[in-house]
């Protein structure tokens, strides 16, 4: 019997090597006047990006920009629309990482409505968005956030007070999503690292997700049979193209699956660490999943009895290992890889961005389990950071 499941819409995916040279012809669907979105640095050092950008204006595309040097705020989103409202982009195009691209669909629905970005947020505004906004299209240049193909916005205010919430609605998926990933060559190896355990831990927080269906669980399947192949290869051989063509489809599947099924404890940390410190949303996900896993593993465990969770975690080390074995054993496989790999890619320890243990009563306060597979106590949710806190 198949379980009842609904699936929320994805772009028009036009996915390959070379493809951002239809980046114009997609353009051109919807007029010629431009807002592209980029980062401050990003674009500049990507050649091919920069091409893209030439062949826009060789078509008479009339291009204004707007650049974002961080994780997007309300303030960002806000300047940007007050620029571009009298210009009137028939388009808004965001070239670059999940942050470029989760700024570039803010602003494509913001400059459709009047108030403020912070007016609309989950959790935080008290406005309910129309869900309209100018056409918009996605082209990534990290392989991680998979923003390119989810419905969401992250916006983010760093401090005490801060916050890290979405502006949201089914229609704000892009209308276009051109994924090149030779767009991802010229990323460097730390970002490449943390931008792909990002997506990992996206593909596996949602295959574990209790709002999981067999839609999702393929995807995801899928998408971490390439990442696990090639995570590593687009670290240390940056220009390895089949390399970066696996993380860039992993990390595609990765924002179709969060969707539609959720994500766990991992992303339920994500929120308070990147409102309350200046550090990287891939680092929160790198840092925190292989401790995270084996926590949840331990609670699994614990009950003695045979589970869905289990018998996922089972799956997930015989991609890994390619062995038959128990059950028990293969889950711990998958475990104690990702803290090998979490190792060899050199993901940072959370105390690099002033992160130590007398904020972890705090963060613990503020973390939400979302949709994963075991409740977990405070005790052990400390258990998770004071594993990457250096002490």
């Amino acid at each position: 019997m198949v379980s009842n499941f609904i699936l929320s819409k994805t772009p028009r995916i036009i996915f390959g090597s070379g493809k951002r040279n239809e980046l114009t012809g997609q353009v051109l669907r919807y007029g010629n006047k431009l807002l592209v979105v980029t980062g401050k640095s990003s674009l500049l050092r990507n050649n091919k990006g920069m091409e893209t950008i030439e062949r826009l204006k060789e078509s008479k595309v009339d291009v204004q920009f707007f650049t974002i040097g961080t994780e997007p705020s309300p303030v960002d989103i806000d300047k940007a629309v007050y620029e571009n409202v009298a210009f009137g982009p028939d388009a808004v195009v965001a070239i670059g990482g999940g942050s470029v691209i989760d700024a570039g669909k803010a602003i494509s629905a913001m400059l459709t409505v009047s108030g403020g970005t912070i007016d609309y947020l989950d959790d935080v505004g008290k406005a309910k968005h129309p869900g309209t906004k100018i056409p918009f299209i996605a082209v990534p240049t990290t392989a991680g956030t998979g923003s390119e193909t989810t419905n969401n916005a992250v916006i983010s205010y760093i401090g005490d007070n801060g916050f890290k919430k979405s502006l949201r609605h089914e229609n704000f998926v892009p209308d276009v999503s051109v994924i090149d990933p030779e767009l991802t060559l010229s990323c460097p190896p730390e970002i490449t690292a943390a931008a792909g355990m990002d997506a990992f831990t996206q593909l596996v927080e949602s295959f574990l997700s209790l709002k999981s269906n067999p839609v999702t669980d393929a995807l995801a399947i899928d998408g971490i049979s390439h990442l696990i192949r090639s995570i590593h290869k687009a670290v240390q051989q940056p220009d390895n193209l089949p390399a970066r063509e696996d993380m860039a489809y992993a990390a595609m599947l990765s924002g179709i699956t969060l969707v539609n099924a959720g994500l766990g404890v991992v992303h339920g940390f994500a929120q308070p660490l990147g409102s309350l410190f200046n550090i990287p949303h891939g680092v929160v996900c790198g840092t925190l999943m292989g401790a995270a896993n084996t926590i949840t593993l331990e609670k699994i465990l614990k009950t003695g009895e045979k589970s869905v969770a289990l018998s996922k975690y089972a799956k997930l080390g015989w991609l890994i290992s390619r062995r038959e074995d128990a059950e028990v054993s293969l889950a711990e496989t998958f475990s104690e890889y990702v803290d090998e790999l979490t190792e060899k890619l050199k993901i940072p320890y959370l105390s690099k961005y002033g992160v130590s243990e007398h904020d972890t009563d705090k963060i613990v306060s503020l973390t939400g389990l979302k949709e994963h597979p075991v409740k977990l106590t405070s005790e052990e949710l400390k258990s998770i950071l004071l594993e990457r806190i250096i002490h």
